[in-house]
């Protein structure tokens, strides 16, 4: 049994944000942290004061964090970015929301006391007999504390406060993990109520000390188990009144933590077997497939997370052909209209969505990343609309007149024909390219669609239900929104965001077979006319090439795909390996392409170029940040690995941003989930001289002064399959919707039983839903059952501490 924690986080936009330029507007985006450790950073949003991002993240982390805050920053290319505001989520705050937290929240300002992070390891007890007692604090170590100062770190000692005597500890230069193993006692007053304080500052010689942080502790309360030891969370000083510095502006947010207990396999083989048996089977005359009540009881509003949750857990199964198969069947038998087919938001439509996002994602990047690239750098203005033509914006032509109107649309559909022409070539030599089970599934439902509507009434619609999902729902959003496609790292400006939306326009039309109704839509898309012709001759001749592959050649190209080894993430890093002693400094990093693998991670001058060395997964022992200070970079990790003779060995990379860092990271500790040796600390700093820059250790193998952050990832769409969290997501749902399911199901009984169904069968067409009623009690026994030992198991601990 495992506890697994995620949050989903999706970063709206913001409004009547301050102007922080002398232009009178801002550059905002955000830095989300969990517990003050910055985890993804926004794309920028240039010139406004009402920024829309649009993104989504979702983040797997122990559920042991304390809160989720988001910074919107103001970029500066030429000094330190500016801090607009913030909003701060507590843990309490989100476990409240079950559904998730959405809404508008307002930004506040920064107070530096309440910016405080990190641990303070101490021991409190009391001590002597009843005439002369002693309440003796021993202050330890501390570790991850904020860096107040420039250079990256802090320089803190210690303040402890009881009964209004004061006791300071020695101050430790430059380090957020300081250890002091220093004593303080005071005279305990039985009558007293005053509480001890233990205060963590930064000391500054020429401006006031820095507050880091605080504990309290109920002397009272102590007395009776006469001591305490452990790590104790630093928390901020609220005593102080909050000071409105007027209208910071707002955020608009989704936010949704979720716990799972996730039991161990076995106790989802019912619930997946009868899953699969459904699939397999299909649809039977008289029978009610378990799919069609889930189609029939899944709102709106979670379709699309059900649809993922199926996609995944039926191509773990190497079922997801047949699951689509039998969606496309059910969705055929509804539809009465060609022209309305999958145009809607199903079950069908998701899923298939889902499913091209999860596996074909690398096949769009190789199809679309160069034109893509290529607009983005070119950065053309390009317009086709005349209420929308900008002739200032165009320049002088080389006789220093001004362009006309039909001279700039004249150009601008050179300059789209060029781009469109690029995307269709990809396209068309991209059958090979294209993942077998693709291919597989648009084959069946090529076929489906033809049986459905016979191509002597119905010419174009079989090849129109496969672009209205290759095209409509793949190709043409994420030629829009390149960003949210990881195609590119920021959001386009506003001309590259008018060219890409154009050029999106351009393959929908294509994608619904150029048909009258949307030519009379937008009829100034007519300069683009013949392109947009011959786009749909080479649209239909590749789908009918990628259609046509037989049974044989789509296993063989998934036996080759399975055979070869998987890349997880690739691309270029800075390296640096530490020797001997001499100071490290940002500029000794060497650049090399990476290849993370799931059985190495390598690395070569060039993508090209040979492999020259490599990492074995199974010898890493852990993926963590460095300290800023360490190289002068915050954007630094570390892997700590083994080499060939069993030395311990570490590797510093940098990477150019955050979310690069991050992406590495969780890709990294992805692989090595099934490591049975990582560590659970260490140094965040790096061996300088003879001692540790974090902690002043000198012994370089002992212990790390941090504890490692294995469980903290990203979602990504390339992630392992994880067949046993899918399972327990499905049976949540279901769990949800099992009443809305009884009251389906016996309604479609009755239409059946008015439509002559005898009574002696109904008894055999209850069968499936009647066992995934049974699968869904006997696992919500099992739930309940380790839940209980799960509380049994925290009081044991409790009363052991």
């Amino acid at each position: 049994m495992a506890k697994r924690s995620s949050l989903f986080i999706r970063i709206v936009e913001g409004k009547n944000l301050p102007a922080k330029d002398i232009t009178g507007s801002s550059d905002p985006y955000c830095i989300v942290k969990i517990d003050n450790e910055a985890i993804i950073r926004t794309a920028t949003v240039w010139k406004t004061l009402s920024p829309f991002w649009g993104e989504e993240y979702e983040v797997h982390l122990p559920p042991s964090f304390h809160n989720v805050s988001f910074y919107v920053m103001d970029e500066d290319a030429l000094s330190r970015d500016d801090v607009i505001g913030k909003v701060c989520l507590p843990l309490d705050v989100l476990a409240k929301h079950p559904k998730g937290y959405s809404g508008w929240l307002n930004l506040t300002e920064i107070d530096p006391d309440e910016e405080v992070q990190g641990e303070i390891h101490l021991l409190i007890e009391i001590l002597g007999s009843n005439v002369a007692r002693k309440l003796r604090c021993r202050v330890f170590e501390a570790r991850d504390l904020a860096r107040k100062d420039r250079n990256g770190a802090s320089d803190p000692f210690v303040r402890v406060r009881y009964h209004g005597k004061t006791q300071e500890s020695s101050v430790v230069k430059k380090s957020c993990y300081p250890r002091w193993n220093e004593t303080f006692e005071f005279d305990l007053d039985e009558s007293a109520t005053e509480k001890l304080c233990v205060e963590v500052w930064d000391w500054d010689l020429v401006s006031r000390n820095d507050f880091l942080g605080k504990v309290v502790f109920n002397i009272q309360g102590l007395q009776t188990i006469q001591q305490e030891e452990g790590w104790f969370r630093l928390r901020p000083d609220k005593s102080k009144p909050r000071v409105d510095e007027g209208n910071l502006g707002s955020l608009q947010l989704q936010v949704r933590l979720r716990d799972e207990t996730v039991l161990p396999s076995s106790y989802y083989q019912p619930l997946v077997q009868l899953l699969c048996q459904e699939v397999k089977m299909g649809p039977k005359d008289g029978k009610i497939p378990l799919i069609t009540l889930i189609d029939e009881t899944t709102t709106a509003e979670c379709r699309q997370e059900v649809a993922i949750n199926l996609v995944k857990l039926f191509l773990g199964q190497g079922l997801a052909k047949e699951f689509l198969d039998l969606l496309f069947k059910l969705e055929l038998d509804k539809t009465c209209e060609p022209n309305t087919l999958f145009r809607s938001n199903s079950l069908a439509s998701k899923s298939m969505e889902s499913f091209l996002k999860v596996a074909g994602m690398q096949y769009l990047h190789s199809i679309l990343g160069p034109t893509i690239n290529r607009v983005f750098e070119e950065k053309k203005y390009v317009e086709l609309d005349p209420s929308k033509v900008e002739i200032k914006d165009v320049g002088c032509s080389g006789l220093h007149r001004i362009q006309t109107e039909s001279e700039v649309i004249q150009q601008s559909a050179q300059h789209l024909q060029s781009y469109l022409g690029e995307l269709l070539a990809a396209i068309a030599k991209s059958v090979k390219m294209c993942p077998a089970n693709i291919r597989a599934t648009f084959r069946q439902l090529f076929t489906r669609v033809g049986e459905r509507f016979p191509e002597n009434k119905h010419k174009n619609v079989k090849f129109i239900a496969v672009t209205s999902f290759l095209s409509l729902r793949f190709f043409s959003p994420a030629v829009m929104s390149p960003k949210l496609f990881h195609l590119r790292e920021k959001h386009a400006d506003a001309r590259t965001s008018r060219t890409l939306l154009l050029l999106a326009k351009a393959i929908q039309t294509i994608g619904n077979m150029d048909t009258a109704a949307s030519r009379a839509k937008e009829a100034w898309m007519a300069p683009l006319q013949p392109t947009i012709q011959q786009g749909v001759a080479h649209m239909k001749e590749f789908i009918t090439k990628l259609v046509d592959i037989e049974e044989k050649e789509e296993l063989d190209l998934q036996k080759a795909l399975t055979l070869q080894t998987l890349i997880v993430k690739e691309g270029p890093l800075f390296i640096h390996k530490t020797k001997g002693k001499g100071p490290l400094m940002s500029s000794s990093f060497k650049k090399l392409y990476f290849s993370l693998t799931s059985e190495a991670l390598s690395f070569a001058k060039t993508p090209s170029s040979k492999k020259s060395s490599f990492i074995t997964l199974s010898n890493i022992r852990a993926a963590e940040k460095v300290e800023e200070k360490s190289f002068g970079n915050s954007h630094v990790m570390q892997i700590i690995y083994m080499d060939e003779t069993g030395q311990s060995e570490t590797a510093y990379l940098q990477c150019k941003c955050v979310n690069e860092l991050n992406q590495w990271l969780s890709a990294l500790r992805k692989v090595c989930v099934n490591n049975s040796e990582m560590l659970c600390s260490y140094h965040p700093g790096v061996f300088r001289g003879d001692k540790w820059s974090c902690c002043h250790q000198k012994d370089k193998s002992g212990l790390g002064c941090d504890k490692t952050r294995h469980g903290v990832t990203l979602q990504e769409w390339n992630d392992p399959l994880d067949p046993d969290l899918e399972s327990q997501l499905i049976f949540r749902h279901l769990l949800g919707v099992r009443e809305a399911m009884r009251e389906k199901y016996q309604e479609l009984m009755l239409e059946k039983r008015e439509n002559g169904l005898s009574q002696s069968e109904a008894p055999e067409n209850m069968d499936g839903p009647t066992r995934l009623f049974h699968v869904l009690q006997d696992l919500e026994e099992a739930h309940h059952k380790a839940s209980i030992a799960n509380k049994d198991k925290n009081c044991l601990v409790e009363l052991q501490t």
